[in-house]
């Protein structure tokens, strides 16, 4: 029998779903650029990183992301403490990578004028995020085969010098499937993005949100809920691609993180904190 989304919903927050512990301001995760956190404070407690508010949950739970240029350190408020975090900093590989169109390299005026208009949408879907940890139950690598592009290269754009790559690429056959990496909400399925085509995006909770791009076809719609494993779509070569792969972001609000560290941090699911 066909569920709503709003009765899945009331099952990713249920209080059946797998919890961490509740004790103590502790950290788990790799203070290195790129990088993903995991706290807990007492449930109440004003979290801020470098002066800006952290989302928590009603148990005090909490994520910290760190882009790939971050700062040597960073600074941690649990309410009226106050800690210096050292960010370990991380050495960038070169991926160089010809045969893209021109168009899709040097943008004409117009669709200067598109991406930008994708990059709002895409800036305000981050910008709202559930104050669940809907991720509480692991997270899994969202499609199977080899990674052909890591986290934070500096891409080399038909031997122009581009933008660091921002995700995981993971190589596969056009057609193969596509899983949403943790439970979540849909918060965006776009058929057609200038850069990454056919995309979808899911909110996790607490500022979490995973990105799915170059899709051959889209399986779910705005405002599904999902849950982890479950088809989102499939791989294929819309937006700027010269094959058929997956490009698997995740973010923590507006920064851009390495997936491999959610894997690392939030695991499957993830330990109790201690």
């Amino acid at each position: 029998m066909r569920r709503s989304p709003i009765f899945l919903l009331a099952l990713l927050l249920s209080p059946q779903s797998p919890a961490w512990a509740a004790d103590g301001p502790d950290l788990r995760g790799r203070l290195e650029q790129g990088g993903l956190v995991m706290g807990q404070a007492e449930p109440g407690t004003l979290v801020r990183l470098d002066g800006h508010p952290v989302p928590t949950d009603a148990q005090g739970r909490f994520l910290l992301g760190f882009g790939r240029d971050a700062a040597p350190q960073a600074v941690l408020e649990l309410g009226e403490h106050r800690r210096t975090l050292d960010i370990a900093r991380r050495d960038w590989p070169v991926q160089r990578i010809d045969g893209l169109p021109a168009p899709k390299v040097s943008p004409a005026p117009a669709d200067l004028e598109r991406i930008a208009r994708e990059n709002r949408l895409l800036a305000e879907r981050r910008g709202h995020s559930l104050s669940q940890a809907l991720f509480g139950g692991g997270v899994i690598q969202p499609a199977e085969g080899p990674v052909s592009g890591v986290f934070g290269s500096q891409r080399i754009l038909n031997g122009e010098a581009r933008a660091p790559h921002s995700g995981t690429d993971i190589a596969a056959g056009s057609g193969a499937v596509v899983r949403a990496m943790a439970d979540g909400v849909v918060s965006l399925a776009h058929p057609d993005l200038f850069f990454t085509g056919a995309t979808v995006m899911i909110d996790h909770g607490l500022g979490l949100q995973s990105v799915y791009a170059h899709l051959s076809r889209l399986e779910v719609s705005e405002g599904q809920a999902v849950r982890k494993g479950g088809t989102i779509g499939a791989i294929g070569a819309s937006g700027r691609a010269t094959g058929p792969h997956l490009h698997w972001g995740v973010s923590w609000q507006e920064v851009r993180l390495d997936p491999q560290t959610a894997l690392a941090v939030l695991g499957s699911p993830p330990p109790p904190l201690p």
